[in-house]
């Protein structure tokens, strides 16, 4: 059952939405809305015909057809456009490719569209994300159309062949828009640098595998069969040999050494480097978009003209005590989440007694390092609870802050996004006047929130574990009861490589999986349940000719959801990736490799969902990536921050340099071919006496293997500076502190000001790009100038 009606106020405003000379389109619609068949005189159909009456006099056409829903085609009339047009100039640029059978691009049309269709308020005083609230229409979206565009694209662009191929920007524009556009531009040019940084971070690992064995440091672990450590943990724990921990101590070599100071220093120059050049590569697009100087509130102010003559647009407002109520509640959140840390410290100590007093040797024996494995997998799951990005649409928000297209969806879909919920609450108190203004805000919270979620527990390993525990005889203790963990005598370092490694491995590998697999189940199982099974044909009867339009509008229903913010998610992931590829690069320098990897299969996971498994994106204008180039350019401080941190807290890189330069046989003795390292470890030990052991520590007193009194341990090392009488710091440990904070401060330094001389050498705006836009203006300047000449003649 179908029929086509003319909702319009004008008697003859089909014939004026017609070219007479094309003939007419009847098969291109704007947007389809999708609603369920309800009982007649109902409540939800009487209002679904109060939003369509309210349609039918801004001169929109209609089609209906009816299968398992009832499926509205809206084409909006050409007046609309042609007031745009008039309002705004030659606003889609010159290389935008227009339809055959319009004066205006097809990106723009859907915007326009979509816009008003969100806009148009019934006599109730209710607009469609509140008939979408009350389940009057279920979805609505702009088709996929068979155009050579979108068949260029699935052909070239949407495909695993591809995957090493530049991507056609200039065709994604045509079909998504800008802002889809200048996200894969900005994907594709951070890949493309990231190649060079994945090169170096990989000479810097495997150098540092070349000398996996040849450290000094290491070959003192792994001979120092006579230095006994004192226990891990107070009940049962033995006493142990240093040289058990000789295949830690070169892994430990093989990430920490010279090699990772200078990579950090270039992961710095790198972060800079690539902002720098993205301003330039944006800069170069817009442009040729015709879309440098465009003014996007000036744009929404149009729109609503368009939509209404008589709107008054809603002024600035500010307020001081919501701002202090919205930031005091941030700072509660940001509590909460590093309290969310502290709870993975308390597991984590808890485990290693735990497992310290396990049955099974091999957790005994390595009872450190599964604690720190097994933190890291609950980290990540955290980290999954708290932001739950992938796999919903923002349509399960409520939230007033955002009008989505579905918000029936059920409330468990996003019982776990935390994070998101709580940004929207905020956002909402925060009442801010421009949908721009309103996605910053939230775009500001909710990275505030997934730092601290992804970055809280890597803080605790890189700059305070080891450091707050104490010392034996007086360590730091949880409830009373349980210890604070020590750094391994290797050094933390490793223990932050094992974070990062088990972190980033599983937050893209799932998430690359879980970002393909989710959309196309859903899809497959959407398509199944609403395909409509064929009738059995009786004796003699024709079959009845199907519309065109019901397939077309019924596969496109069968893709899975988006909405305006589904690209909302994908540049969040991004963004998390590139704060762990830059801030904590020095501790693993294999993470621009996986992020690199990571990122040419996203493209492609991308591309495919969007082209086949979801439904078509509403375009949205742009000319830059909006605030996500703030937080990039925080996020680049931050690194330089970081890594200036794990080298000079984390790392044994200023301990050991320290040494070789102040007390090492090269500086005390007059000696030649001797490695300054030597007689590292034995100075970075200290010296604990047994007996001084607090009350309620019971250790045995032998080693573990041996019986017999001859071999009672009376002193045992841990790792520190302090005087083996009183246990006080000694000399050494001042001047290592000393030489930590230099080194912090001439590197934090050194690295900002090559920044600001990157930042000062490569200009964001390439001078063609200026001298285009200048000779733009000389020559409209021109053509006003001749017009002026003109009309005084006359």
């Amino acid at each position: 059952m179908q029929d086509e009606i003319l909702l319009n106020p004008w008697v003859n405003s089909h014939a004026e939405d017609t070219d007479p000379s094309v003939p007419p389109d009847d098969d291109k619609w704007d947007f389809v809305l999708v609603s369920g068949i309800h009982n007649a005189g109902s409540e939800k159909e009487i209002k679904r015909k109060k939003f369509l009456d309210e349609l039918s006099k801004k001169g929109f056409t209609i089609k209906k057809i009816e299968d398992k829903k009832l499926f509205y085609g809206v084409r909006a009339p050409k007046q609309i456009f042609q007031k745009y047009q008039h309002l705004l100039g030659n606003a889609d640029g010159p290389l935008q490719n227009p339809e055959a059978h319009h004066d205006i691009a097809v990106t723009t049309r859907i915007r326009i569209v979509n816009f008003i269709l969100q806009n148009t308020v019934t006599p109730d005083l209710e607009k469609l994300h509140d008939l979408m609230k009350k389940k009057v229409f279920e979805a609505m979206f702009p088709l996929h159309e068979k155009e050579e565009v979108r068949q260029f694209l699935e052909e070239k662009w949407a495909r695993w062949r591809d995957i090493f191929c530049q991507q056609p920007i200039e065709k994604i524009r045509c079909y998504f828009g800008e802002k889809v556009a200048l996200y894969f531009a900005w994907l594709g040019w951070y890949t493309y640098l990231l190649g060079f940084a994945a090169v170096v971070g990989l000479v810097v690992f495997v150098a540092g595998i070349t000398v996996f064995s040849s450290s000094q440091v290491s070959k003192e672990i792994c001979e120092a069969s006579n230095t006994i450590m004192c226990p891990l943990c107070d009940q049962h724990c033995p006493f142990w040999l240093l040289s058990d921990t000789c295949t830690y101590a070169k892994v430990t070599h093989m990430i920490d050494n010279e090699g990772t100071v200078l990579f950090a220093m270039f992961m710095a120059i790198w972060a800079t480097v690539f902002l720098e050049l993205w301003k330039r590569q944006r800069a170069t697009v817009v442009t040729d978009w015709d879309l440098y100087g465009w003014d996007e509130d000036e744009e929404e102010l149009a729109l609503e003209l368009i939509n209404n003559l008589q709107h008054e647009p809603r002024k600035y407002q500010h307020s001081y005590f919501r701002s202090t109520v919205i930031l005091l509640l941030v700072l509660v959140m940001i509590a909460v989440l590093i309290g969310i840390a502290h709870a993975l410290v308390i597991y984590r100590v808890i485990a290693v007694a735990l497992f310290t007093q396990s049955d099974f040797r091999f957790l005994r024996e390595q009872a450190n390092t599964m604690a720190v494995m097994t933190g890291a997998v609950l980290h990540y799951i955290t980290i999954v609870i708290m932001t739950k990005v992938r796999g919903e649409t923002w349509a399960g928000s409520r939230s007033s802050c955002f009008p989505t297209n579905n918000p029936s969806l059920s409330f468990h879909t996003s019982l776990l996004q935390v994070n998101r919920r709580v940004a929207l609450y905020l956002c909402d108190l925060e009442k801010p006047r421009t949908f721009s203004q309103r996605e910053n805000n939230f775009t500001m919270k909710i990275f505030t929130f997934q730092f601290f979620t992804n970055f809280s527990s890597l803080i605790y390993i890189a700059f305070f574990l080891g450091r707050i525990n104490g010392h034996p005889g007086n360590y730091v203790r949880v409830a009373g009861k349980w210890r604070l963990e020590e750094c391994h005598p290797s050094g933390c370092i490793t223990d932050l490589f094992i974070q990062m490694g088990i972190i980033m491995l599983l937050k893209q590998t799932i998430s690359s999986v879980m970002e393909y697999l989710v959309p196309w189940v859903t899809h497959k199982l959407r398509k199944k349940r609403q395909h409509p099974k064929k009738r059995r044909m009786m004796l003699g009867e024709e079959e009845e000719a199907e519309d065109p339009c019901k397939r077309q509008w019924l596969s496109n229903y069968q893709l899975n959801e988006v909405n305006i913010f589904s690209l909302f998610d994908e540049f969040l992931e991004m963004v998390i990736q590139y704060s762990f590829t830059t801030i904590f690069v020095a501790a693993f320098p294999l993470a621009p490799l996986l992020a690199f990897c990571n990122n040419l299969i996203e493209i492609r996971l991308d591309a495919i969902k969007m082209m086949r498994l979801c439904r078509r994106m509403v375009p949205r204008k742009a000319n830059d990536i909006g605030i996500w180039l703030q937080v990039l350019e925080a996020i680049g401080i931050l690194a330089v921050i970081g890594n200036g941190l794990v080298i000079a807290i984390t790392s044994d890189f200023i301990p050991m340099q320290v040494y070789k330069y102040t007390y090492s046989p090269c500086m005390t003795e007059n000696s030649t071919g001797v490695d300054c390292s030597t007689g590292y470890i034995n100075h970075s030990l200290s010296i604990f006496r047994v007996q001084d052991f607090e009350p309620d520590t019971k250790v045995p007193k032998t080693l573990p293997g041996f019986a017999g009194d001859e071999i009672t341990i009376t002193e045992c090392r841990y790792r520190d500076y302090r005087n083996d009488n009183d246990y006080s710091y000694t000399v050494q440990f001042w001047h290592i502190f000393a030489a930590r904070l230099a080194f912090l401060i001439l590197f934090e330094h050194v690295a900002l000001c090559i920044k600001l001389i990157a930042a000062w050498y490569v200009p964001d705006v390439p001078q063609s790009v200026k001298n285009k836009l200048l000779e733009r203006k000389h020559s409209n300047l021109r053509k006003e100038l001749s017009m002026t000449v003109d009309s005084t003649d006359v």
